[in-house]
């Protein structure tokens, strides 16, 4: 099976059991403090989500996959390149693993595919095939199949691929030999919890998604929360930074597939540029795309965020123009999300050109990504 993984693309596969019992009162306790947030299908499906059986009738084994996503030809240094960008206030940063083809159809395709020739082996057998798409506990029956370890950020960590891998699952009817879990290796390092911009990883391996930038920018439906706005510096769909400084990373592995190569657009790309699709831009660009289920409306409140905190950091200058002449067309959009961000980060800029100017020529906070700390692991 591991040869036929292979042969699909995918990255390393393991089997774990079914039960998951241990998990159930983190993830209860984990709900009952709201750090769901939006995200109600978490809490939808109560303990089904650790039990893998109740979720598909006759499991008795779960083959975990993992598939990493690095754009083929990344080179050594890469985690660092992508830290630049922020400093980089006019450029828009996509997370890496979205700026090529959805990641749910790639996956999940391959994963069908290996079925279907283990299929061809064993005879017919019940499954499901499954990719961040259905109440399953993935990093937890990763980590209990061997793909890794769960890091003090809450993503599975591997030796040889660090994090930036996704994870999916085919749920079998019939018994296959456990995989052996691996031991953690994050030490005393911290950097992670460090780096985050907004600290929403709490302590080790406990993460408020409300704080996130991943669930703001991509699963919140609602205003970003004004405290939290100028921390998303120019991050616009996700947030890579604790998996960046992770010492781990320098391990991660490019993809094979053609799929995860970043599209036009989502990778350097300007604020204003960007600003500047309307909606129908907007779905003809993103189709095939993760980023596509944001919808038009997330897509521009995200970008006045962007563009607040660059016209806060870059009040003058052609740059400056540039961005308050995109953001102009949608004081009169439809939605009130919409107009009430753009008016933001109008105001941001405004702000900063009447205050007087410091030694360095703005006034200015604290930069939402001060200190990388990346010491090595200690095993």
């Amino acid at each position: 099976m591991r040869e036929w993984a292979a042969e699909l693309g995918l990255s390393q596969i393991g089997v774990s059991g079914i039960d998951l019992s241990q998990a159930e009162a983190g993830l209860m306790q984990w709900l009952a403090a709201g750090f769901h947030g939006d995200m109600h299908y978490m809490a939808a499906h109560g303990l089904k989500r650790a039990r893998p059986a109740e979720l598909v009738s006759g499991t008795v084994s779960v083959l975990t996959a993992r598939l990493d996503y690095l754009p083929r030809g990344t080179a050594a240094g890469w985690a660092a390149r992508e830290l630049s960008r922020l400093d980089e206030p006019q450029q828009a940063i996509v997370s890496v693993y979205a700026r090529g083809r959805d990641y749910h159809k790639v996956l999940r395709a391959r994963l069908q595919a290996l079925a279907t020739r283990i299929e061809a082996v064993v005879g017919p057998f019940g499954h499901r095939v499954f990719c961040d798409s259905a109440p399953v506990l993935e990093v937890e029956l990763a980590t209990r199949s061997g793909l890794g370890w769960r890091g003090k950020h809450t993503l599975a960590l591997s030796r040889d691929a660090g994090s930036m891998f996704f994870l999916g699952e085919i749920f079998l009817d019939f018994a296959l030999p456990e995989t052996p879990a691996r031991s953690a290796h994050c030490g005393r390092c911290s950097a992670c919890i460090d780096v985050c911009p907004t600290q929403a990883i709490l302590a080790p391996g406990r993460l408020d998604a409300r704080r996130c930038i991943s669930y703001l920018t991509i699963e919140h439906d609602g205003p970003i929360p004004l405290p939290l706005r100028p921390r998303l510096g120019n991050r616009i769909y996700g947030c890579d930074d604790c998996q960046l400084v992770c010492p781990w990373n320098k391990f991660a592995q490019p993809s094979v597939l053609a799929d995860f190569d970043a599209r036009e657009g989502f990778a350097g790309e300007p604020i204003a540029a960007l600003l500047a699709w309307d909606e129908a831009s907007f779905l003809r660009r993103t189709e095939g795309s993760a980023i596509r289920r944001i919808g038009h409306v997330r897509w521009l409140r995200n970008l006045a965020v962007a563009a607040g905190n660059a016209l806060h950091t870059q009040p003058r200058g052609e740059a400056a123009h540039a961005l308050r002449a995109a953001l102009q067309p949608w004081r009169m959009h439809l939605n009130a999300l919409v107009r009430e961000h753009v008016e933001w980060a109008l105001a941001q800029g405004d702000a900063q050109r009447a205050a007087p100017p410091t030694a360095h020529g703005v006034a200015a906070e604290p930069s939402p990504h001060a200190g990388h700390p990346a010491g090595p692991p200690v095993s």
